[in-house]
């Protein structure tokens, strides 16, 4: 009877540590977000491996933009007449003050030889006022003549004086129409398709232009950022005098051009909730376009000695993020870590992992706390 009530102690013992077990472990999966039983008895676990490594890391905050030229101008006539001469091809590359087109001059060239006309007739009659003036000022001197006369003198001196001065504006305005007549480029830039030919005939400010200039080096891309980024974008601002680095990127990522930060919009657009930035680039080899859709990445911070992983390393978890790090003895540990940022594969670890430390990359799903591991190759 002794025997058999011991067996039954022992027995309930056993089964009693067992449930124990089972319910720690079980507890340790479902905080690493694994499910229970795997990876945890039968031979050990093959998985890839990485080393947590400390390294400098940029900080860039990608959106999307559009490229856009520096300056763009629609160049339309300034003065009316027929259009001689188109001085261009498209597509030309000009300098600022090349003469795109010319229109006929010989309107104004006869315009400024009147007003000239006028001011010549108009000086030679202010010069015989003058002198009648100073005949007119001895008489009254001596009394021979009227202060009246006097006055009315005065004044017709004036009177030929004041149009002096407008026929000098007449002039400068029949001067200022004839070198419109010159069509210039108001700075250098890439001409576009040409809107009209020459032997047409042309009117001040039509709407439809001679052709489009576009500044193309510098260019400016147009971007915008998630309003929360905005407090980064702020900080880096107030850091540092020099204007942060903004990279273009193309297909694949690949970097196409580089500048500078010109430009944080004055207000988030309630719509979409972004702020809009603005970057200059050189582009010395025309690698931007305007018009061009691309990816603009705004560097925001260097962190030095940041301990990183292969972004595969860190798994969400029911309580969080978490990393499989193997031990000494070939087991793993589901240690919640502190994620940041992603650049390039590689996750920041801001907390929870130190330089050196072996974590596992590839095959998590078959494991679970205290399972035992097989490294397969080496860590990267």
């Amino acid at each position: 009877m002794k025997t058999r009530f011991w067996l039954v102690v022992v027995t309930l013992v056993a089964v009693g540590g067992y449930l124990a077990w089972r319910q720690v472990h079980g507890r340790a999966a479902a905080v690493a977000g694994v499910p229970p039983g795997v990876g945890t008895r039968g031979k050990a676990v093959t998985v890839a491996a990485a080393t947590a490594v400390e390294r400098e890391v940029p900080i860039w905050l990608v959106g999307l933009g559009t490229v856009q030229a520096h300056n763009a101008v629609n160049i339309r006539p300034r003065v009316s007449g027929a259009l001689d001469q188109v001085n261009f091809t498209e597509g030309q590359m000009v300098a600022a003050g090349d003469v795109l087109a010319r229109i006929d001059p010989r309107p104004y060239e006869s315009a400024l030889a009147q007003a000239r006309a006028r001011k010549a007739q108009n000086d030679a009659l202010l010069a015989n006022a003058r002198r009648e003036l100073l005949r007119i000022r001895s008489l009254v001197e001596s009394e021979a003549e009227g202060r009246q006369l006097l006055d009315q003198q005065e004044t017709a001196v004036a009177q030929l004086a004041a149009q002096v001065q407008g026929d000098e504006a007449a002039i400068a305005a029949a001067q200022l129409d004839l070198d419109f007549t010159w069509v210039r480029a108001p700075f250098a830039g890439r001409t576009g398709v040409r809107m009209i030919d020459a032997g047409n005939l042309v009117t001040a400010n039509q709407a439809a232009g001679i052709v489009v200039v576009a500044q193309l080096q510098p260019i400016s891309v147009v971007f915008s950022l998630p309003q929360h980024h905005l407090p980064a974008v702020q900080r880096r601002v107030a850091a540092d005098a020099s204007p942060p680095m903004v990279q273009a990127l193309g297909e694949h990522g690949v970097v196409i051009g580089e500048g500078r930060l010109e430009l944080v919009d004055n207000a988030v657009d309630t719509a979409t909730g972004t702020v809009r930035l603005k970057a200059t680039f050189e582009n010395k080899d025309l690698a931007l376009w305007p018009g061009q859709f691309l990816s603009a990445r705004l560097l925001v911070e260097r962190r030095t000695k940041a301990v990183t992983v292969p972004a595969e390393v860190v798994q969400a978890g029911l309580n969080g993020t978490f990393a499989y790090v193997i031990r000494a003895d070939h087991s793993v540990e589901a240690r919640p870590v502190k994620a940041g940022p992603s650049v390039e594969g590689q996750t920041v670890i801001e907390d929870g992992l130190r330089a050196g430390e072996q974590v596992v990359r590839d095959g998590q799903s078959k494991l679970q706390p205290g399972a035992k591991v097989v490294v397969e190759g080496k860590a990267s």
